[in-house]
């Protein structure tokens, strides 16, 4: 009796083995619909027929639902390929137009006014030691809870007021493209279900953003660098971004950055891509 069981106990490690194999060989496919194969001129008992048809029904569903799911991911990845060429151009025909019109001022003998940015990045430089109770709960409404936290912001006269209210204790500036598509796709997390997600997959993004036309890195990437209609959907999506302390350290954190001896905090306008390109 116990060679018997030592017997069928070694058969299913080997049946298991041979489960996972045909499992390993099919990447694309999650689950292994099993299936019965009878012995030739054996009887086969009335439940085991019903069970190889059920699981004859379920293998065919199961590819045509994998091949449907393949068509749509294929026809999602051609469109996305599609919009970051388009992208590409709106960025570059947007940094063409402006170096048309500073060299169109600098003939005329005039001054070109720069653009008004739109779009902030803010980072929190200092911890929670001797931290008053209002600069904290602002910080906590612009969701900068821990030192070295940093998050997009759209350029607007409430939140301006907010940032004055916490200027010691935080550094921005107006990122880049270059920029913002690093930080995305270096150190970019989603909130899903409440829950910190690495942006591994396109996937992600479709499933949480696909109702606002959002299906991929780069559709993130645009709507937050060009602070589009659905950039409030984006920004809440991406987890804010947990930085390394600068490469080289701070100068100064007690003092501003517009100071004339130096400083960190406040506001560097583009210096802010230097200082995040040390500490990405």
């Amino acid at each position: 009796l116990a060679q018997a069981e030592t017997h069928n106990s070694l058969r299913q490690v080997v049946q298991g083995c041979a489960v996972q194999g045909s499992v390993c060989s099919k990447m694309a496919e999650r689950y292994l619909i099993a299936g019965t194969p009878a012995a030739e001129g054996a009887a086969v008992p009335e439940l085991a027929k019903l069970k190889v048809e059920r699981n004859n029904k379920l293998a065919e569903e199961k590819k045509a639902a994998a091949a449907e799911k393949s068509k749509k991911r294929d026809e999602e990845r051609q469109k996305l390929k599609e919009r970051t060429v388009k992208y590409e151009k709106e960025y570059a025909d947007t940094e063409k137009e402006l170096v048309k019109l500073r060299r169109e001022a600098k003939v005329n003998g005039n001054f070109f006014v720069e653009p008004e940015a739109k779009l902030l990045f803010v980072v929190r430089i200092v911890g929670i030691i001797k931290l008053s109770p209002k600069p904290r709960k602002v910080l906590q409404l612009l969701r900068l809870k821990q030192l070295h936290n940093g998050v997009f912001l759209k350029v607007n006269k409430p939140i301006l007021n907010m940032l004055k209210l916490v200027q010691p204790y935080v550094t921005y500036g107006y990122p880049s493209l270059k920029t913002v598509r690093e930080l995305i796709y270096k150190r970019g997390y989603g909130k899903v279900n409440k829950q910190r997600i690495p942006l591994s997959a396109n996937e992600i993004i479709s499933d949480a953003l696909g109702k606002d036309g959002m299906h991929g890195i780069e559709d993130l990437v645009h709507e937050i660098f060009t602070v589009g209609p659905k950039f409030k959907q984006a920004s809440n999506f991406l987890w804010p971004f947990k930085l390394s302390a600068p490469k080289g350290g701070f100068i100064c954190k007690r003092h501003g950055f517009c100071e004339q001896r130096g400083g960190d905090w406040g506001n560097r306008e583009e210096l802010i891509n230097d200082l995040l390109s040390r500490m990405n």
